[in-house]
C-alpha cells in the first residue's frame, strides 16, 4: 500500500487557486503516481466543499478518489431510504488505496454523483484489469460494485453542471506541468554537469520556451478563477489543458533527442517519470478537446 502525504491544498476559487496549481505540480515533479492520487483526492475535497457534502463522516484517515469514468457503467438505484450502486467501473485510480470515492452513476432520474466506502464485499478491484506499465502504481483497476450503499452527492447533472468541474480539469494539467518539470530535470542537470553540444543546448532553450508557456498559462487561468469563480471555464480550462499538454509532449521529445536514450536506459528514475507522463498525458482527450475548444471559439464576437 502507498503511504503518501495528502497535502492540505487551497480549495479553487478561494482566492489561492495559485498556491493550489503550484502544490499539485510540486507534487507532480516528485512523483507522478503519488501526485495522481493526491490529486484525486484534493479534487474530491473540492467537490464535496462545492456540493455541500463536507463534515459529514469526514475522518482524518480518509483517502477519496473520484471514479468518474464511463458513467452509464454503474447504474444507481434507490433501496429503502438510500441507494445502491451495482456495475464495473474502469479508470478507478487509487482501486485499492482509497477508502472512499465519489462516483458517477446512471439513475432514473440522469447521472448523478454518490460518496461510496470502497471496501469489500460490495467494492472490489478486479484483477488483471490494469496490466499497464506507465502509471503502474496508481492502480488504476476496474472496480466492480456490487449493491453498494451510497450517498447523493448534489442532484442529477450536478457534477458536470457546476462550475468547479472545469476548475478540477486545470488542476490536472497542473499535475502535467509538475510531471513535464521532473522531465526536464534531468536534461537541466546534465547541462550543468557537462559541456554540452550546440544542439542540445537548444533543445534546453526549447524547453525553456515550452515550460514557460505552460506555467503562464497556469498562472493566467489560477487569476481568472479567484477572480470570478462562478464563471463558465470551459474554454479556459481546455485550452490550459492543451498547452500544458503540448508542452509536456515537447518536453518529453526534447529532453530524449538532446540525451539519447541513456536516462532512458540507465536512469530508472527518468524512465519512470517519462512512461508515467506518457500514459498521464492521455487523459487528454486530444483532438477531441480541440474540437470541443474550437466549437466554443466560434461562440464568441471577439475570441482574442
Amino acid at each position: 500500500m502507498l503511504v503518501i502525504d495528502l497535502p492540505d491544498l487551497p480549495l479553487p476559487g478561494n482566492g489561492a487557486t495559485a498556491e493550489r496549481l503550484r502544490g499539485l505540480a510540486a507534487l507532480g515533479r516528485a512523483d507522478l503516481v503519488a501526485c495522481r492520487l493526491a490529486e484525486g483526492h484534493a479534487d474530491a475535497v473540492a467537490i464535496r466543499a462545492e456540493l455541500g457534502d463536507l463534515g459529514r463522516n469526514d475522518a482524518a484517515a480518509e483517502r477519496w478518489g473520484v471514479w468518474a469514468a464511463a458513467p452509464s457503467s454503474v447504474t444507481a438505484e434507490r433501496a429503502g431510504a438510500g441507494w445502491q450502486l451495482t456495475g464495473d467501473r474502469p479508470w478507478c485510480s487509487g482501486a485499492e488505496w482509497c477508502t472512499h470515492a465519489l462516483v458517477t452513476a446512471s439513475a432514473e432520474d440522469g447521472i448523478r454523483l454518490f460518496a461510496v466506502r470502497n471496501a469489500p464485499p460490495s467494492a472490489r478491484p478486479i484483477e488483471g484489469t490494469w496490466p499497464a506499465i506507465g502509471m503502474a502504481g496508481s492502480d488504476s483497476r476496474t472496480v466492480r460494485f456490487t449493491d453498494a450503499p451510497a450517498r447523493p452527492v448534489g442532484g442529477p447533472g450536478a457534477y458536470v453542471d457546476r462550475p468547479g468541474f472545469w476548475h478540477g480539469g486545470v488542476g490536472v494539467a497542473a499535475c502535467w506541468f509538475g510531471g513535464a518539470l521532473g522531465v526536464a530535470d534531468t536534461l537541466f542537470t546534465a547541462a550543468r554537469r557537462k559541456d554540452l553540444g550546440a544542439h542540445a543546448l537548444a533543445h534546453l532553450g526549447a524547453v525553456e520556451v515550452a515550460l514557460g508557456a505552460a506555467r503562464a498559462v497556469l498562472a493566467e487561468a489560477a487569476a481568472r478563477i479567484d477572480a470570478d469563480p462562478k464563471a463558465d471555464a470551459d474554454r479556459l480550462a481546455l485550452r490550459v489543458r492543451a498547452t500544458v499538454e503540448q508542452a509536456a509532449t515537447e518536453v518529453i521529445d526534447r529532453v530524449g533527442r538532446a540525451l539519447g536514450a541513456g536516462p532512458l536506459c540507465r536512469n530508472p528514475e527518468h524512465a519512470r517519470r517519462v512512461s508515467d507522463l506518457t500514459v498521464y498525458l492521455r487523459q487528454s482527450h486530444a483532438e477531441g478537446d480541440l474540437e470541443q475548444l474550437g466549437r466554443l471559439v466560434v461562440q464568441e464576437d471577439l475570441p482574442w
